[in-house]
């Protein structure tokens, strides 16, 4: 079954037209999997507290159970409500780079699903920089998975017809927001280690981050 394409405007300012996303809404809200673009490529979106959404996304995107799946929140409150603790450099770091490409791995509460989190019960969660994405958040009203739209091993999707390509049939739903910027994905850094360690290399250069950690 085709999947149906609903177009969005990721670059205009304001909100976007929260009727057209509607029936998107529920979908996650209900377990299925969609299509959705970021500010940089295209994602793979489930209800982060769904573990049937979380194996759906495995599947899609044949991965490791091993490689934990990040979340996006619409704001940094979302994001602390999603940890058990939080470290003052947490907060630095939130305050200074947040909303944008900065993705923080915390320790997490138990409200997801076991394939959701890493080593020691930690997720990595990031506000993310495209206005149009906080707000599709904030109507969702729940974390939405954060991993990118392509098959693990394979390049990421920048371009919304190649997107229909590999996933028509096989998602409920694809967010058409036209070619996506590209470039280097979030910057990933572990504030749960002491000192806190960066574990990708990404959008927010070590530089800026190292008068932060310390």
């Amino acid at each position: 079954m085709k999947a149906p394409i609903i177009a969005v405007r990721p670059g205009s300012p304001g909100r976007f037209d929260a009727g057209a996303v509607r029936p998107v809404i529920d979908l996650v809200r209900s377990g299925e999997v969609v299509v959705y673009p970021t500010e940089t490529f295209y994602g793979l979106g489930g209800n982060a507290f769904s573990p049937a959404a979380v194996e759906k996304i495995y599947a899609l995107k044949e991965r490791d159970r091993g490689k934990p799946l990040s979340i996006v929140v619409a704001e940094r409150a979302e994001a602390e409500e999603a940890a058990s603790e939080i470290p003052s450099v947490f907060r630095r770091l939130a305050e200074a780079f947040w909303p944008g490409p900065l993705t923080l791995v915390v320790r997490a509460k138990p409200v997801f699903p076991e394939a959701m989190l890493g080593a020691g019960g930690t997720v990595a969660v990031r506000v993310p920089g495209s206005e149009w994405l906080r707000s599709f958040l904030a109507d969702l009203g729940l974390p939405l998975t954060a991993t990118s739209a392509n098959v693990s091993g394979e390049g990421e999707i920048a371009d919304p017809a190649e997107v229909v390509r590999c996933f028509d049939g096989r998602v409920a739903a694809i967010l058409d927001g036209g070619r996506t910027p590209g470039g280097r994905p979030s910057t990933v850094v572990d504030v749960t280690a002491s000192p806190p360690r960066i574990l990708r290399d990404g959008a927010v250069p070590a530089d800026l981050l190292r008068p932060f950690l310390f």
